[in-house]
């Protein structure tokens, strides 16, 4: 599908300037899309072609494409023709009305069902543990004026999610629909493993909530624990438990070993995290690339 994107991306620029660069992103793929990318590239010396050492991830892979970019306003879209191009223009129109960011907004999905429904979960989950309104309809298209560009590229974070960050750097956005486009190509690579890591990694990335959330957990237990106490103790006293259970001392130890085990596991994810930005190793490596000064 690269020829028919390039095309229409081009087709769908011309209307706003001729002064334009098209950057295109190889993250590791396996099918020929470099040799594709590669035999563009030399037809057309606006189109620029990255090829990473090997596939990093859709979001390291946007912080690659990123990085190269000198355009004034940069469109952030993925190559499978369910963003589409024609919808650049009404971006743009939108910006110039004072924005520094429009987002385009997926009003009606043609994804598949399971895709639907996982994406409006992760936005939930995401959501209350950042403490922060997410809407399942927005992803990476959108257009971003440099300062915004800058802003998220000055962010060191190890883990990159898009669209959070583009959140989070601030100034003055807004939103527009956009119609979405079927998937007519290919399938998706985000498995439900990786959806769950994805969703994972920027929930411990982007809030400490988890962290939070076990303190109270582990001060309702103690409170919880101290109540019971007293009851047994009051038991005791009355004589109505002569010898505490067996039964009910073994459940203890296995619930609150359960607990403990919990919270250390949350402790320690965090942790490796804090193991994974010490080491500062680069987010993604860059092989190739063509048509870049």
């Amino acid at each position: 599908m690269l020829d028919e994107l390039v095309e229409r991306i081009a087709s769908s620029i011309s209307e706003i300037t001729n002064n334009y660069e098209i950057i295109l992103v190889n993250d590791g793929s396996i099918d020929k899309s470099w040799e594709v990318t590669r035999e563009i590239c030399r037809n057309n010396k606006k189109i620029i072609g990255v090829n990473l050492s090997r596939n990093f991830g859709q979001h390291y892979a946007i912080t690659a494409g990123l990085e190269i970019s000198k355009g004034e306003w940069i469109v952030v879209m993925d190559c499978d023709l369910q963003d589409l191009p024609e919808e650049i223009p009404n971006l743009y129109n939108k910006a110039t009305q004072g924005f520094d960011l429009v987002f385009a907004q997926r009003i009606v999905r043609k994804d598949g069902f399971l895709k639907r429904i996982t994406s409006e979960w992760f936005y939930r989950v995401f959501g209350y543990l950042t403490n922060t309104k997410q809407d399942p309809s927005i992803a990476n298209f959108g257009i971003y004026n440099r300062k915004v560009i800058d802003s998220i590229l000055s962010m060191k974070d190890y883990i990159r999610y898009f669209p959070t960050m583009a959140n989070w750097v601030g100034f003055n956005k807004t939103s527009i629909p956009v119609k979405h486009a079927k998937r007519e190509q290919g399938k998706s690579n985000y498995s439900i493993s990786k959806l769950i890591q994805l969703a994972f990694d920027n929930i411990i990335a982007f809030s400490d909530k988890p962290l939070k959330m076990t303190v109270k957990f582990g001060f309702i237990m103690s409170l919880t624990s101290l109540v019971v106490a007293f009851i047994y103790l009051y038991r005791y006293i009355m004589g109505d438990i002569e010898i505490i259970g067996y039964t009910s001392l073994i459940l203890s130890i296995w619930f609150l070993s359960g607990i403990i085990i919990f919270i250390l596991g949350i402790v320690g994810i965090y942790i490796g995290k804090t193991f994974e930005k010490v080491k500062d190793r680069p987010v993604y490596i860059i092989d190739k690339v063509l048509n870049s000064d």
